[in-house]
C-alpha cells in the first residue's frame, strides 16, 4: 500500500484544484457566514421534500427512536468524555505513548502523523468519502424530517472552513423554533441517528467482507511470556549487583550508569537486544525504556519476561509450522504443543517481514504447570487505550491470536477493508460527538430544547446549556493542558 500512498497524493492535490476551481467559477453562489463559506444549491429539495411528505408512519416511528437514541448517544459521549479525562489525568504514561491531542480534527494521513499503530491508514480517498457518505445522509435526515414536520427546506449545499468541508441543509428557522419542543428534537437528533444506522450497516457489511476475502494464515504472538516479580527481590540489574531495590534506586542506577539495552539474544540476523535482570537467583529479561515506565509508576511489582526458549532465540514474526505442521489459527499452535513434553527438540518457521525464518529450540517447562511444554509467548491486550478499545470491538469477527491475509488480490482487498472499516467508526464517532451538549453541535441545542421543556422556562434552558458549555469545554481546556505537560 505504500505506492498507493503516491496516487492518494496526486488524487488530493487534484481535488484540491477542482474545488477551487468549480467555487471560482460559481463564486456568486458563495456566501460567508461567520468562519464558514457557504455554497448553497437546491440539489435534492425534491428528494428531501419527496420522502418527508410520503412515508408519514415510517418516519414517525423512526422519529421516536432518533430521539431515544439522541439521548443515549448523549450520556455515552459524556461519560466517554469522563473517561478521557479520568485517563488523561491518572495515567499520563497512556498519553505520552498515545501522543495524539484530545481536540483534533479528523484529518487524512491521522495516524501516520501520530504514529497511532492501533489504527490503519487513513488515506485521502477514505476520508473524502467518509465525509460524503456521512455528511450528505446526516444533513438529508435533518431535512427529510423538517419537511415531515412541515418546515420549509430552502436550501442544501456545502460548508468550507479552510481545507475541511461539511455538507448542509437549510430549513427555514424562523418556521421551526414555533414547532413543538419534540418536534425540533426529533430534526435534530435525526442526523445522528442515520449516522448510527450506517455505523451499524458498515459494521456488518465489513464483518461479511472480512470472512469471504481473509483467510486465517498462522499464529500471532505480540509479548514474550511475562512473570511478576517484587521490586524489593531484585538482586542485580545489567550486570550490577543492586544493594537498594527500590524503585528510585533502580531508576537512579538506570540513568547514572545511561544503561542500554546490551544483551543480545537470539540468532540468524533476527537477535534482539534487551537487558538482564536477576531476582531470587533467577534470570528475567526487560527492555530499559519498558523498565524505566513500569518503575515510574508507584507500586511494589513489575513484569518481567521469562528465561523461556522464544526470546532466548529471538523468536519473532508470525508461526506458520512447527515440525511440518501447518499453523494456521492460534488454536492449531496450542494443538501441536500439547503433544510435546519440556525439554523437547522442536523446529519453528515463522512469517517476519516478507520472509520466511526458521528456528530450533528445546521447548521450556511451563512456570505454572512443570509437565506441560511451553514455547514462552502470550498475546497481550494492547488496547487499554480508549480508541484502540473501540476500534478493537469492530473486529469481533477475528479469532484471537491468528494472524489473516487476504485470499487474492492483496492490496485491493486491504484497501477495500480498510474504507469499509472507516466508514464504520467515523459514523458512530460522528455520532457521538455530535450529541455533545456544547454550542455547534445538534446536541447543543438538544440539550437546551429539553432542559427547558422540563423547566418549562425558555431562560432556564439557555442558562443550564450555558453553564454545560462551559464545563464541557473546561473538560477540553484541561485536557489540552494535561496532553502538553505529558508530552512535553
Amino acid at each position: 500500500m505504500v505506492g498507493f500512498f503516491y496516487y492518494d497524493l496526486t488524487f488530493l492535490i487534484l481535488f484540491t484544484l477542482g474545488v477551487v476551481i468549480f467555487l471560482y467559477k460559481r463564486r456568486s453562489n458563495l456566501k460567508r457566514e461567520g468562519i464558514m463559506y457557504l455554497y448553497r444549491t437546491q440539489v435534492g429539495v425534491k428528494f428531501i421534500n419527496y420522502i418527508g411528505g410520503k412515508y408519514k408512519k415510517t418516519l414517525k416511528f423512526l422519529g421516536y427512536l432518533a430521539v431515544i437514541s439522541g439521548y443515549i448517544l448523549m450520556g455515552s459521549m459524556l461519560y466517554l468524555l469522563g473517561q478521557i479525562a479520568y485517563i488523561y489525568i491518572m495515567n499520563p504514561e497512556i498519553v505520552r505513548a498515545i501522543k495524539i491531542p484530545p481536540l483534533i480534527p479528523l484529518i487524512p494521513y491521522l495516524p501516520s502523523i501520530f504514529k497511532i499503530d492501533f489504527l490503519p491508514p487513513f488515506y485521502f480517498t477514505y476520508w473524502i468519502i467518509a465525509i460524503a457518505v456521512i455528511a450528505v445522509f446526516h444533513e438529508f435526515a435533518h431535512g427529510i424530517y423538517a419537511k415531515f414536520y412541515n418546515i420549509k427546506v430552502k436550501t442544501t449545499g456545502f460548508g468550507f472552513l479552510g481545507p475541511f468541508l461539511a455538507a448542509f441543509v437549510e430549513p427555514d428557522e424562523k418556521q421551526m423554533v414555533k414547532k413543538p419542543k419534540l418536534q425540533q428534537i426529533t430534526i435534530l437528533s435525526a442526523g445522528t441517528f442515520t449516522n448510527l444506522i450506517l455505523a451499524i450497516i458498515f459494521f456488518l457489511l465489513l464483518s461479511v467482507f472480512f470472512v469471504l476475502t481473509y483467510a486465517p494464515a498462522g499464529a500471532m504472538f505480540n509479548t514474550y511470556t511475562p512473570g511478576i516479580v517484587n521490586i524489593s527481590e531484585i538482586s542485580m540489574l545489567d550486570g550490577k549487583k543492586i544493594t537498594n531495590s527500590s524503585n528510585t534506586a533502580l531508576l537512579d542506577i538506570i540513568n547514572k550508569n545511561n544503561l542500554t539495552d546490551d544483551l543480545i539474544l537470539g540468532s540468524n540476523g533476527n537477535q534482539i537486544n534487551l537487558t538482564k535482570v536477576v531476582v531470587n537467583n533467577q534470570s528475567y529479561f526487560i527492555t530499559i525504556d519498558n523498565l524505566k515506565e513500569q518503575l515510574e509508576v508507584i507500586g511494589n511489582q513489575i513484569a518481567l519476561y521469562e528465561d523461556l526458549p522464544a526470546i532466548n532465540v529471538g523468536l519473532t514474526g508470525i508461526i506458520i509450522e512447527v515440525d511440518g505442521n501447518k499453523i494456521k489459527t492460534h488454536e492449531d499452535l496450542t494443538e501441536v504443543l500439547k503433544n510435546y513434553k519440556p525439554a523437547d527438540k522442536i523446529n519453528v518457521k515463522t512469517k517476519d517481514n516478507g520472509g520466511i525464518l526458521e528456528y530450533n529450540l528445546i521447548l521450556g517447562q511451563d512456570p505454572q504447570n512443570s509437565s506441560r511444554a511451553v514455547l514462552g509467548i502470550g498475546v497481550l491486550d494492547q488496547n487499554t487505550r480508549l480508541i484502540g478499545r473501540i476500534s478493537e470491538s469492530f473486529n469481533f469477527f477475528k479469532k484471537p491470536g491468528t494472524f489473516y491475509e487476504p485470499r487474492f488480490n492483496t492490496n485491493l482487498i486491504i484497501f477495500i477493508y480498510n474504507l469499509i472499516w472507516w466508514l464504520a467508526l467515523v459514523n458512530i464517532s460522528v455520532a457521538l460527538c455530535n450529541m455533545l451538549p456544547v454550542a455547534l453541535f445538534d446536541g447543543g441545542r438538544m440539550f437546551m430544547l429539553t432542559i427547558a421543556g422540563i423547566t418549562g422556562s425558555e431562560k432556564a434552558g439557555q442558562i443550564v446549556f450555558k453553564i454545560m458549555t462551559y464545563i464541557i469545554l473546561g473538560i477540553f481546556l484541561l485536557l489540552m493542558v494535561g496532553w502538553f505537560l505529558a508530552v512535553f
